[in-house]
């Protein structure tokens, strides 16, 4: 599994928000500081999930990606 590239440059509360909903809708707010943070959401990356009508998602790779970080970053 390839790693995210902006998940290092990402702030700690928007990391904290992501582990806390996996697989949710990702607001607004934490969709621009992906975007901050080196994403682009409007690209082909293995990342980027489905664009519905509750808002975007990240595809299920990723949601495992995130995931294993968190179980990594775990005490």
């Amino acid at each position: 599994m390839e790693n995210l590239d902006w998940w290092r440059t990402l702030d700690a509360d928007a990391k904290q928000w992501l582990i806390a909903h996996n697989g949710e809708a990702v607001p607004g707010e934490i969709l621009a500081k992906i975007v901050a943070a080196g994403g682009a959401v409007s690209s082909a990356a293995w990342w980027v999930g489905e664009h519905g009508p509750d808002g975007f998602h990240l595809s299920d790779e990723a949601v495992d990606w995130i995931e294993s970080a968190a179980n990594e970053e775990s005490p």
